[in-house]
């Protein structure tokens, strides 16, 4: 079972409260939510250990969420740097201290969005 499979079914059974639909598509999970916002998974199939957890609300509530470690020189003065959280908006980034395993971070990162979704 390849690590896209594991966090749909992760996404799917365990949140079924807040996500409508999981789609396996291309190079990346999309997970959308029924608030109408989605969240797409990304792990690099060129650089090991590189990955992206994006929550788009753009067209919700203006925001946007997102947990990655590409290693921005803009972001160099986070503690965390390569890895970092964008929060609300692109250029509002702090630390981000999510775990490193993909099943744990899914969960992690489902769970801050339900808090969200659930108001």
């Amino acid at each position: 079972m390849n690590v896209y499979q594991r966090l749909l079914d992760i996404a799917e059974i365990e949140f079924s409260d807040i996500v409508d639909i999981v789609e396996d598509i291309k190079d990346k999970l999309r997970i959308h939510l029924k608030d109408g916002s989605f969240i797409d998974v990304w792990f690099s199939k060129k650089i090991r250990g590189r990955y992206a957890y994006h929550w788009e609300r753009g067209h919700v509530d203006g925001k946007i969420y997102r947990h990655d470690n590409i290693p921005h020189k803009s972001w160099k003065y986070v503690k965390t740097f390569p890895k970092h959280f964008h929060n609300g908006s692109e250029g509002n980034v702090c630390e981000s201290l999510i775990s490193d395993e993909p099943t744990n971070v899914i969960r992690e990162f489902l769970v801050f969005a339900r808090k969200i979704v659930s108001k």
